[in-house]
């Protein structure tokens, strides 16, 4: 299967954050999401797929292609979707229109009319007056009417009603029908993923602690509640972490056979949710140092 995006070994430092060892792979004709809390690592791994930060160690290959020799065709390949508006506010579509176009040797003037038309956008209004879903609509129109073949989405339904936050969702999984386009999708809304994504990569405190398919992500993970006095420091090895609490523990687990053979049918045990997933991991991780594969 053909990677879009592959990150191998990628690290980038800062004074008080650090992105460590980053393995990361986006396969083509699919929807990846990447989940992570607020300040986990996201923006930054993005900054660095855009080549808009430069890795302190690692490699990073888009298409195939390295940024260092290929940046101009990489780009053009690319459509970047933002959490907010990146245009001056003052100019209405039209005038985007005229700037951003030249620019793309695939920019194709009718379809970006057509989904001006699809967003029920204005082509004469200042962007100042958009809301922020229209503003995200835009970015979108413009990034798809070069037809970039990978869409890179930067929590770009934080904000957003419920309604708007689904209709961009059934947008997303139309685009996909032709198996040509890649989208790269980072939110802390783990909820806008449960429908839409095929893989889910989950960073936390700027490790990758895994990248999986959604249907490994459902058969591997699960939720398992039981009462106290089934806890012991043999059985909780069977866990990723636990929360106790007065009525009982629950706790996360990647190892269902062997919860199953160590407990039987003493506890419960459910499919996890990825912000059940997202919640456990980031408390294993800050209190017992979690090694992601």
């Amino acid at each position: 299967m053909e990677n879009v995006v592959e990150l191998t070994n990628v690290s980038k430092k800062f004074k008080d954050f650090s992105v460590k060892n980053i393995n990361l792979e986006v396969k083509k004709g699919f929807i990846t999401g990447f989940i992570g809390a607020n300040g986990a690592g996201k923006s930054t791994t993005i900054k660095m797929m855009m080549n808009l930060l430069r890795p302190d160690v690692g490699e990073i290959k888009i298409f195939g292609l390295d940024y260092m020799k290929h940046e101009k065709a990489i780009k053009e390949r690319i459509g970047f979707v933002y959490d907010g508006n990146v245009f001056f506010e003052g100019l209405n579509l039209k005038d985007i229109k005229r700037i951003v176009g030249p620019a793309y040797k695939r920019w194709d003037d009718a379809l970006f009319h057509q989904y001006l038309e699809k967003f029920e956008l204005p082509l004469n209004k200042q962007i100042k007056t958009f809301s922020k879903g229209m503003q995200m609509k835009a970015s979108l129109a413009i990034a798809l009417s070069h037809h970039a073949e990978l869409i890179i989405m930067d929590e770009p339904t934080a904000g957003l009603d419920p309604i708007f936050r689904r209709e961009l969702l059934d947008l997303l999984q139309e685009l996909m029908v032709d198996g040509d386009r890649t989208i790269f999708f980072s939110t802390h809304i783990t909820s806008d993923l449960d429908r839409i994504a095929d893989y889910i990569a989950l960073i936390q405190k700027g490790e990758l602690l895994f990248n999986q398919s959604i249907l490994d992500v459902v058969e591997n993970y699960a939720l398992v509640k039981g009462r106290l006095e089934l806890l012991d420091r043999d059985t909780e090895q069977a866990f990723i972490h636990v929360h106790r609490a007065l009525t009982g523990f629950e706790a996360l687990t990647d190892n269902i056979k062997g919860v199953q053979k160590i407990f039987g049918d003493t506890v419960a045990i459910d499919q996890a949710s990825l912000e059940e997933i997202m919640y456990y991991m980031k408390g294993a991780f800050l209190l017992e140092g979690f090694s992601g594969t």
